[in-house]
């Protein structure tokens, strides 16, 4: 059963909408704007550290991103090291929490 979309829960052509505006008020191209990656970014966060976590770690890619210079290949790596960090987030809490037992 497929919820129906609020404000609040937009479907994916309305993700597509706003990514455009955004790309197009701030002189952005697509692949500075990696809708898929930000996606799986905020997933592997949400999943592997914490829920809010997850537009924390997008701001903070972006920084990374725009420091390196902020072509599309600063974007992917910026993106990809945050998601590694979620692996040594989890190991370290994996080893946090062995220890307490």
């Amino acid at each position: 059963m497929s919820e129906t979309p609020t404000p609040r829960t937009l479907p994916p052509e309305a993700l597509d909408r706003w990514a455009e505006l955004m790309r197009d008020h701030f002189d952005l191209t697509a692949d500075q704007v990696p809708v898929a990656g930000v996606l799986d970014l905020a997933r592997e966060v949400a999943n592997g550290v914490a829920r809010p976590g997850a537009p924390l770690s997008a701001f903070v890619a972006g920084l990374v991103a725009g420091r390196a210079g902020a072509g599309p290949d600063d974007v992917r790596a910026a993106l990809g090291a945050v998601i590694d960090l979620v692996a040594q987030y989890d190991d370290a809490a994996s080893s946090e929490h062995t220890a307490g037992t």
